[in-house]
């Protein structure tokens, strides 16, 4: 069975493009920032995009957590959010950036990625919020972002056998 069926059957809101946010300061989103917040942390995520909660809202959470920082262009970030984000690449330069999901629990895969992106949405109080990212902020933000227009990261790979299982990963390396 793919992980497109997998996803299918198990999480329909996962493959569809979710729904502009109409109002971020009202109370439901701010209830849902905070039970994504302490799922994302519950389970030791850098992100999570609503859609993954089964709710169909363009709006993530995410974190850069110190020991995967990349330096100063990457510094930690606490846990923020992003509504009705745009996410634009600022050129052409991209990486195999090896990533895992939270909705795709125990794989791995190296996953194409712009190194830099400018991104640009709302906070949870409705003010806008804008910036460049790079290093490993980069890559959750596409990640997350890709999860609002219904792309898993398998749909992104360019060489499914770069993907393997988590302990066979630590275990044996991969391809890369």
């Amino acid at each position: 069975m793919t992980l497109l069926k997998i996803a299918r059957m198990g999480h329909p809101v996962l493959l569809r493009r979710a729904d502009a946010v109409p109002d971020p300061t009202a109370p439901e989103i701010g209830r849902l920032i905070d039970d994504m917040i302490e799922t994302m942390e519950d389970a030791r995520g850098a992100g999570l995009a609503a859609p993954q909660v089964h709710v169909s809202l363009r709006l993530f959470v995410y974190r850069v957590p110190a020991e995967r920082s990349a330096g100063a262009d990457d510094p930690p970030r606490e846990t923020d959010v992003l509504i009705n984000p745009v996410l634009t690449p600022v050129d052409d330069d991209m990486i195999l950036r090896p990533e895992g999901c939270l909705s795709i629990p125990g794989l791995r895969g190296l996953v194409p990625r712009y190194v830099r992106v400018a991104y640009a949405g709302l906070d949870r109080a409705g003010q806008a919020v804008e910036g460049v990212a790079t290093g490993f902020l980069a890559n959750v933000l596409q990640h997350e972002y890709d999860h609002l227009d219904g792309i898993l990261y398998p749909m992104r790979m360019t060489d499914l056998g770069q993907m393997g299982f988590d302990e066979e990963i630590a275990r044996y390396g991969t391809r890369a």
